[in-house]
């Protein structure tokens, strides 16, 4: 049977690794396939270092508009990245009923609907497991091992400059922005680092994690994202010392209301596996009704690892061409006529727990006044510890552990504390997640 010809949009880091790991596997590759893949065509502007990880059948273009129309290329790999140029390449393979895989997040988080609903008609597929923390096999694993269950809820570490950053914090007790150096140092970090360290990154993974779980369409617009940037080493101490860790979080739960679809850092407690996830590893965390809490960890990045992860997507690719359209695997799981329009939640109507620290006047009747706004708008306390103590009219930091409640009444709680004479600058809030299996 004649091989499987692939067109390479892109040879970075990503796509110089899905070539090296191709052609070094290649023989095990074919085994599993049932017939053998090979990149005939790359297209990058880089040429003289596309030529240098080409043999010389392969051919190779500045052009990827060349390949996307080439009449004997089956399946375009897209690693360009990016929303436009991107985006339109894919439209035209679609169009010329090519299938595509991606490890687009971005492009995928904001136009997926519109890529996948032209891919069924066209009969083609879009597989994008290298999409969603890199090496590790989540989508598969939502799409179809865990189809049998009712999926309650997922939370993810998915961003591992992130994580880089708050291990370190932690670790070292360093602020953040000697952190944010080092881990550009090292390459974690980009010379703008603003869709890591803002949580964008994240929003775009969970975005497409949440739409495969709940079988909803992909809705990047209705995430609420809130960042790093703002987080102290006192608190990660602070978070350290009540037995929890500091973590960006990508979250998507069912609620009876609607879907939360949230990422923005939380406390989780110690004792759970993925509050231990360090560096720039990525673990996520999948309950489902039957199976219970399951874990998900690896490599979040890289090469290779992401590489891994866009050839096990041409193999599946490979080995389902051929199948009727109606029986293969829906790109998000379920049936597309049979998404559901259960609503995205705004913030506000998200229950949440929360960290709160307070700067305060040291004197009498101060707690009493800040556990009167919390009880007007129907906030318990599950814990508190006063940090320091001075003399009378210092300055002392109070630590709130909150229960669960909405976050309208929260924001709203905030704002009126902040307004009291007994308090000096901006309350921290971080929010709380149990993460109970």
């Amino acid at each position: 049977m004649n091989p499987i010809k692939v067109g390479l949009l892109g040879i970075g880091t990503v796509g110089g690794g899905t070539y090296t790991v191709l052609k070094r596997n290649q023989e095990e590759i074919t085994r599993r396939a049932g017939r053998g893949i090979i990149v005939s065509m790359i297209a990058d502007r880089d040429l003289e270092r596309a030529r240098s990880f080409a043999d010389s059948s392969v051919i190779v273009t500045d052009n990827a508009q060349d390949i996307v129309t080439h009449p004997d290329i089956d399946i375009i790999v897209e690693l360009i990245g990016g929303t436009t140029i991107a985006k339109d390449l894919i439209l035209t393979a679609i169009a010329q009923g090519k299938h595509v895989v991606t490890a687009n997040k971005a492009l995928l988080a904001n136009h997926g609907t519109e890529i996948f609903a032209a891919a069924r008609d066209k009969g083609v597929m879009v597989a994008f497991e290298a999409a969603v923390a890199g090496g590790i096999p989540i989508i598969k694993s939502l799409r179809e091992s865990l189809t049998a269950n009712r999926i309650e809820w997922i939370a993810g570490i998915i961003n591992g400059t992130a994580n880089f950053i708050l291990s370190e914090m932690r670790e070292k007790s360093l602020p953040f922005a000697p952190v944010l150096d080092q881990a550009q140092k090292l390459g974690y970090a980009e010379a703008d680092p603003a869709y890591d360290i803002e949580g964008i990154d994240a929003a775009h993974k969970i975005t497409i994690m949440s739409a495969i779980a709940f079988g909803i369409p992909v809705q990047f617009d209705k995430a609420y994202i809130e960042g790093i940037t703002k987080l102290t080493q006192e608190d990660i101490s602070y978070a350290e010392e009540l037995g929890y860790r500091i973590k960006l979080l990508g979250i998507t739960r069912r609620v009876e209301t609607g879907i939360e679809l949230r990422v923005h850092p939380a406390l989780i407690p110690a004792r759970r596996l993925i509050a231990n996830v360090e560096g720039v590893m990525n673990a996520v965390v999948v309950k489902g009704d039957a199976v219970g809490a399951t874990l998900y960890y690896g490599a979040g990045a890289g090469a290779e690892p992401t590489a891994s992860s866009v050839i096990a997507d041409l193999v599946d690719v490979t080995r389902m061409q051929t199948a009727d359209p109606m029986h293969r695997v829906p790109t998000l799981s379920f049936q597309p006529d049979l998404l559901s329009d259960t609503p995205v939640l705004p913030m506000e109507a998200v229950e949440t727990a929360c960290y709160l620290r307070l700067q305060v006047i040291d004197k009498p009747g101060v707690l009493a006044e800040i556990t009167r706004v919390l009880a007007d708008f129907n906030i318990s306390i599950s814990a508190m510890i006063q940090k320091e103590t001075g003399g009378e009219g210092d300055t002392v930091n109070i630590i709130m552990l909150t229960h669960k409640t909405l976050e309208k009444n929260t924001n709203a709680a905030i704002a009126k504390i902040e307004s009291l004479p007994v308090v000096s600058g901006k309350v921290t809030r971080i929010r709380i997640e149990e993460l109970n299996g």
